[in-house]
């Protein structure tokens, strides 16, 4: 077995805090190997030591049996080291041949200047494309794709690097099974090729269907490495946490079911969903299922207003309401994004801002607003969700995204809601954090507040929820009771398939 990436006592720190610790581990060639840690365990930071973004305090790189020394990014690309980011580094208003070829345009000469080479862009943006077997128009703005297709754009743009060595941190957060599928057998191709991959990723399901080693870390330092199919998930969160430190699997204890509190009926908005219909009681944990493109987050989107639906309508605490942020935040309805960075947080902000944006209107006396008024609901959603944060007027950025996630969560619980739409919650959070966002889920409806939750993870829905609904091109096609339903009857459900 060739050894193409080998770290050598890889140390970093960040003032007193030691990110990485003496890691040293050899990555084979050709080989895909899953980087497994709860949030803080130096994940990140090892990514950014090999790709150039930071430098190490001590230890050093080697590809193949030469020391490298990356002084940036640029070093780490010219080295054929290519990192795919969860979050995405794209430019919306630019094409998608533009984001792939970003700053390294094909250029030409006119009259005896340079200018950019468009035939030639938009050809080889459409090679790449069709070598990955996606139907998408190179010259089509990327603002205007979903969250799934945005990222499908990022790893093409890796791809057209010819990377010998691909990062990738947590490359499916935003994708539905079918582009999941398509992303694995690009990965198997590139792993036929001789690319070595270092994975990243919260789903633990998906590494043991993709990956062949698992590369564990726990407070800086290598808790292990295993061989994925001589271990076990048990094992692996063992590794992790330093015990099994996952909580029980079992769903909440469930009350006799509420009044009716939402009556969503023939609400269409074309092309992403139409006619559809259904309630909501009180106590109730909502499922949405449902591939990528289903219309799950823009039914919920138009359900509370941020995309009015153009025909239908919405009964809220039995009132017929017209959709709309202001009006249903006002009638008691709160809404948790898919997309917690661009759209839940303010991430220049403080934590205790981004606690208190959707309250304001109950925080202020006499129209005046005080540090002092905020303070309570600060302190509230910090102990309540157990946010593990040193200084609330830290920028909310420095947070795990775990905690960037509670802090969304209760942002708008500081609202008193008695309706919670839960869009993605656990999107790129640990295995524990997970854990504690659904005991949180589970513990407000106990209390009567009625929640929709959408996962791209169907394990999820089936664990969190009292009822499910699966949506397919835009209507719900069907109802499950989780209790009743296998894991490969609901995919199926989704697929619009028998099981």
């Amino acid at each position: 077995m060739t050894v193409d990436l080998t770290c050598e006592g890889l140390a970093r720190a960040y003032g007193p805090v030691r990110a990485l610790e003496g890691f040293s581990h050899a990555f084979a060639r050709g080989r895909i190997h899953a980087l497994m840690g709860k949030n803080g365990s130096g994940k990140s930071t090892l990514v950014k030591l090999l790709n150039g973004a930071v430098q190490p305090d001590a230890g050093r790189i080697l590809l193949g049996d030469q020391p490298v020394a990356f002084r940036s990014p640029a070093d780490a690309f010219a080295a054929g080291i290519v990192t795919v980011h969860q979050e995405l580094s794209l430019v919306p208003d630019l094409s998608i041949a533009e984001n792939i070829f970003l700053g390294r345009l094909p250029m030409t000469r006119r009259l005896g200047l340079g200018v950019v080479d468009w035939p030639s862009a938009l050809r080889r943006a459409r090679g790449l494309l069709d070598g990955m077997a996606l139907d998408l128009d190179p010259a089509a703005a990327v603002g205007r794709l979903s969250v799934g297709q945005q990222q499908i754009v990022e790893i093409v743009k890796a791809m057209s690097f010819a990377p010998r060595v691909l990062l990738l941190d947590e490359p499916t957060s935003a994708l539905a099974s079918n582009d999941v599928d398509l992303l694995f057998r690009l990965l198997r191709d590139l792993k036929a090729r001789g690319v070595t991959m270092i994975y990243i990723s919260h789903r633990m399901s998906e590494l043991f269907e993709i990956a062949d080693t698992a590369v564990v870390l726990r407070d800086g330092a290598l808790a292990g490495a295993v061989a994925v199919a001589d271990t076990t998930t048990d094992a692996i969160v063992d590794m992790m946490f330093g015990e099994t430190a996952r909580a029980a699997r079992s769903r909440h204890a469930r009350l006799v079911r509420g009044e009716k509190v939402l009556e969503v009926r023939g609400l269409t908005r074309r092309p992403a969903f139409a006619d559809v219909s259904f309630d909501l009681h009180e106590g109730e944990i909502l499922g949405i299922a449902g591939l990528l493109g289903a219309g799950r987050t823009e039914l919920m989107r138009a359900v509370f207003g941020a995309d009015p639906p153009e025909a239908g309508t919405v009964r809220l605490f039995g009132e017929a309401v017209v959709p709309g942020p202001a009006a249903m935040k006002a009638r008691g309805l709160g809404y948790t994004p898919e997309n917690r960075k661009e759209d839940g947080l303010i991430l220049d902000r403080s934590i205790h801002d981004n606690l208190c944006m959707a309250s304001l209107g109950a925080i202020a006396r006499r129209g005046i607003i005080t540090a002092a008024a905020e303070a309570p609901f600060v302190a509230r959603q910090i102990a309540d969700l157990s946010i593990q944060v040193a200084d609330p007027a830290a920028p909310v950025r420095a947070l795990s995204g775990g905690n960037q996630q509670k802090v969304v969560i209760g942002n708008w619980l500081n609202t008193a809601p008695r309706v919670m739409f839960f869009d993605e919650p656990s999107r790129g959070v640990d295995v524990n954090a997970k854990q504690q966002l659904f005991r949180i889920i589970w513990d407000k409806a106990a209390e009567g507040l009625a929640v929709v939750f959408v996962s791209s993870e169907l394990e999820e829905l089936l664990e969190v929820c009292d009822r499910i609904l699966v949506m397919r091109e835009g209507r719900i096609t069907a109802e499950r009771d989780p209790s009743r339903t296998p894991l490969a009857a609901l995919y199926a459900a989704c697929m619009g398939q028998a099981a």
